[in-house]
């Protein structure tokens, strides 16, 4: 049976800037019965069996006698064609360091995440499961219960973790913000969730590239985004929705129908105009979007260099993998380490005009109850020939840190 637990350490999401925390995580449906893919590779079937490489005993989430999902792209267009009328929203402030531009000797900079609001999550699935023509998940619906993980079924993608904001402070010190403007960049958040490290580079990559001083849109350097979640529902119910909220709110002063979209109670009009204008953004400002779903294994990464746009990405790219708690048990550091060495060496060989690619990890030193820690990820990660470095350190309340790993 999937186990269900909590981290014990904190039971509800990271406050808005309402001072209101967002509702309890979910659970998403069993996956022996899982929701049809909104968009699958020629190569992996729609939610097919699992294979020998991503069977249970080698995966992250270990289930007896239940399939893993398997690596699935997803396809934009299908995703926002799921999206309801409107979503609502609340606003995260993140406090960056005094080094990040815009911070003086009396205030930090701050920079501010949208993230959909929870009940506006169940609304969506409550209809979704009442219209019997459009209830593509059959009995998928989410359980919003009180666990913070259920093993193999659900695993945390709708709360915001502690670490994620972690890692977005680190991304403000290390020049990311002007790199993901002026660079070729490829990024990849593993484990996405609310996407908050990924939400940041876009508001900043949104900024820098839309200022005057910008080249055209044919000499600008691509940007990749590459979201993954083990949880489908996760990808089109959150972190998407939480992608065109960080892209319209970065643009509401420059287009009219934005202005008209914004409700003055948190909420945003999906209007067929207001996605075509964010898909033209993109495309505009040289940014592609990625989605993928499914249990990490060797079939995941090669999908993850099947990305669209992938022979468009200059040999001198930038690449940054991200993850923040993904680390929550031996199981999951096992197949975190795997995957993410993976990448690494694929990274070294395919691209080695970039330079060394680097993995930012953002977790907590112990996770009571579970039995990973961000110790136990570091020595893995050294044992097996990477360069480790601790960037970043929390030693209020729950202790976290951030650390930055490359292949030499």
């Amino acid at each position: 049976m999937a186990t269900p637990f909590s981290f014990s350490f904190t039971g509800d999401d990271i406050e808005n800037d309402d001072g209101h925390a967002a509702q309890p995580t979910t659970a998403a449906a069993d996956p022996s019965q899982p929701p049809p893919p909104l968009s699958s590779s020629a190569s992996t079937p729609a939610f097919a069996p699992a294979s020998a490489s991503t069977s249970a005993s080698a995966s992250a989430f270990p289930v007896q006698g239940k399939p893993l999902l398997p690596p699935i792209r997803h396809d934009i267009d299908q995703m926002l064609a799921r999206l309801p009328s409107k979503i609502a929203y609340g606003l995260l402030s993140v406090t960056l360091g005094d080094d990040y531009p815009g911070s003086g000797p009396t205030a930090a900079a701050t920079i501010q995440l949208p993230r959909r609001e929870l009940w506006d999550v169940r609304v969506q699935l409550m209809a979704e499961e009442e219209d019997d023509d459009n209830n593509q998940d059959g009995n998928a619906s989410v359980g919003l219960g009180e666990h913070d993980v259920k093993t193999g079924i659900y695993e945390g993608g709708f709360k915001s973790w502690e670490s994620s904001v972690d890692l977005v402070k680190v991304l403000a010190s290390e020049d990311i913000p002007h790199a993901v403007g002026r660079d070729p960049c490829v990024l990849i958040e593993l484990g996405c969730g609310t996407g908050l490290p990924s939400l940041a580079m876009f508001q900043w990559a949104l900024a820098k590239r839309g200022e005057s001083s910008s080249p055209s849109t044919a000499e600008r350097s691509p940007l990749v985004l590459t979201l993954a979640d083990y949880n489908p529902s996760v990808l089109y119910l959150v972190t998407l929705p939480n992608f065109i909220l960080t892209w319209a709110l970065q643009q509401q002063g420059q287009l009219p129908l934005l202005e008209e979209a914004f409700s003055s109670d948190g909420e945003l009009e999906l209007t067929a105009e207001v996605v075509a204008a964010f898909k033209s953004s993109l495309d505009a400002h040289h940014i592609t979007l990625s989605f993928l779903s499914g249990a990490w294994s060797p079939e995941f990464v090669d999908l993850l260099y099947q990305a669209p746009g992938g022979s468009a990405i200059p040999a001198n790219a930038r690449t940054l993998v991200l993850g923040a708690e993904t680390i929550y048990s031996p199981f999951a550091l096992e197949s975190f380490v795997t995957t993410l060495l993976s990448i690494l060496e694929r990274e070294r060989r395919e691209r080695p005009g970039s330079g060394h690619a680097a993995a930012l990890i953002g977790a907590k030193r112990l996770y009571f109850g579970v039995g990973g820690s961000l110790d136990d990820f570091v020595d893995r990660m050294r044992g097996l020939g990477a360069t480790v470095d601790t960037l970043r350190e929390e030693t209020e309340g729950v202790r976290r840190g951030v650390v930055r790993c490359i292949l030499d």
